[in-house]
């Protein structure tokens, strides 16, 4: 009886596996590829959340974490050079910087394909400016054979910045699960929030996102409490939803605080239960500093939420301004706060927002799509490989 091989096995490999969303398109990714095509690893450089990975349905999909100790990451090389060898991937698949460098050993180690994905800026670097770390790119770049960028503002980066060859860079946009994230007929309620701040009245202005300088959710607070201070009938009863939790916490708590916001700022942390955040909104914001295609964003329009973001990387290319949204200068709070007051003097135009939101997730950027691009990728770069090795043992 001839015995059937087992599909081709990808690793995954990350800085972390925690909330987020990177984390959350790999698991994504992984969830909805069919389960003939591509068998799946993940490894994380630090650590894999252990309630984090319960959202990958799969249960062929190992979980491996390194425990990477502070500094440079050669100091896991001969780790992941060992582990390679061990799985035999066909394919190691990187994502952002901080796990660029597992290129090398992947190479050493002879795995057919290394693919790397380029999702967003590094915190420290949010225009992507830094000549260090395009230089660190820039040197890795003979042990990759493929690049992902998950917007054009990235892929210009990688091919004029860093000078990799146009045809080795292929854009794929993130997708978002539009039967997870629907349109309510109704608002409903948010689960959790404490009673006082349910008590306004007015419209619920929400963001979710990890608490770090980049998201700039503190832009966010100050261009909530500036609104508040002309002192409108809207303002006065709005409220702001905050989730996520990070190493910014402490920070905009303070200055929830020292804006006297406590009562209609809502610090909801780390949640589960995004799908069910997202319908209790009337509008979603995103006041980043730098993106790449932001998953919440795309989770946001689907649910058919009018969005304010700031016109950074890729949000430009899934806001369309005064049709799905308004798009504002980053860092700037009186551009933001004179967007939230416009979004809630007119709920003619949000409707009209709402719809158009909805409508371009659905036919624009399906998790479906997403997914038949990965798989297209996988499988053209590992028959050229096939290809390559097979003209080479031609001709020896």
């Amino acid at each position: 009886m001839t015995e059937v091989a087992a599909p081709p096995l990808v690793a995954h490999v990350l800085y972390s596996f925690r909330i987020g969303g990177l984390e959350n398109g790999v698991v994504n990714l992984i969830n909805r590829m069919p389960i003939g095509r591509y068998r799946h690893v993940v490894i994380a450089l630090s650590d894999c959340d252990s309630d984090f990975i319960k959202r990958v349905t799969r249960p062929d999909v190992e979980f491996i974490s390194l425990h990477k100790p502070p500094g440079h990451g050669f100091k896991l090389f001969g780790a992941m050079y060992r582990l390679l060898r061990k799985l035999n991937p066909a394919i190691v698949h990187t994502r952002n910087l901080a796990a660029l460098e597992m290129t090398l050993p992947a190479w050493i180690a002879r795995v057919p394909v290394r693919i790397h994905g380029e999702h967003g800026w590094d915190t420290s670097d949010p225009g992507g400016a830094s000549r260090k770390y395009r230089l660190l790119r820039r040197l890795h770049s003979p042990f990759v054979t493929q690049y992902i960028a998950l917007s054009a503002q990235l892929s210009s980066y990688l091919t004029q910045g860093v000078g990799i060859a146009a045809a080795r860079v292929t854009r794929i946009c993130n997708g978002v699960d539009v039967m997870r994230f629907l349109v309510r007929a109704e608002r409903t309620e948010l689960p959790d929030a404490p009673s006082e701040f349910l008590s306004g009245g007015g419209l619920f202005f929400g963001t979710v996102g990890r608490l770090q300088a980049v998201k700039d959710q503190l832009n966010l607070v100050r261009a909530f409490a500036a609104w508040r201070a002309a002192g409108s009938a809207e303002a006065l009863a709005a409220r702001l939803v905050l989730v996520g939790d990070g190493p910014l916490r402490a920070e905009v708590e303070a200055q929830i605080a020292a804006a006297g916001l406590k009562d209609v700022v809502w610090l909801a942390g780390a949640r589960d239960d995004v799908p069910a955040i997202m319908a209790a909104l009337d509008c979603f914001v995103l006041p980043s500093q730098a993106e790449g295609i932001s998953n919440t964003l795309l989770e946001a329009m689907a649910c058919g939420l009018p969005v304010i973001a700031t016109r950074v990387g890729g949000n430009e290319e899934l806001v369309v301004d005064g049709e799905t949204g308004w798009l504002v200068p980053p860092g700037d709070p009186s551009a933001l706060a004179e967007a939230m007051s416009s979004m809630a003097k007119d709920p003619a135009r949000r409707q009209q927002m709402s719809h158009a939101a909805r409508a371009r997730a659905v036919t624009q950027f399906s998790l479906e799509a997403m997914v038949d691009r990965y798989l297209a990728l996988y499988d053209q770069t590992l028959a050229r490989t096939v290809v390559v090795g097979s003209e080479m043992n031609s001709r020896t």
